[in-house]
């Protein structure tokens, strides 16, 4: 059973990296967990992370809820930057 933290995770609508997460550990998992295998993964789920936190902080200050936007909504902010 999976804790609530754990389903937040999993949520696309809470976690905005979740492809970045899942090829990050499929990687450890296929490489027996040397991390120097996974570079490029740990790096996109770091760009991940940076570019939505980003956009988090900045909706805060807008005072736009919710201050992550929904799945659907970062497919279009995606989309419109090409």
């Amino acid at each position: 059973r999976m804790s609530r933290h754990a389903k937040k995770l999993r949520d696309h609508d809470i976690n905005p990296c979740l492809a970045e997460t899942d090829a990050t550990t499929k990687c450890l998992n296929d490489n027996n967990y040397n991390k120097d295998m996974c570079t490029d993964y740990f790096l996109k789920y770091k760009n991940c992370r940076k570019f939505w936190h980003g956009i988090m902080m900045q909706r805060k200050r807008n005072g736009v809820k919710p201050e992550m936007p929904p799945a659907e909504e970062r497919k279009k902010i995606l989309e419109s930057m090409g």
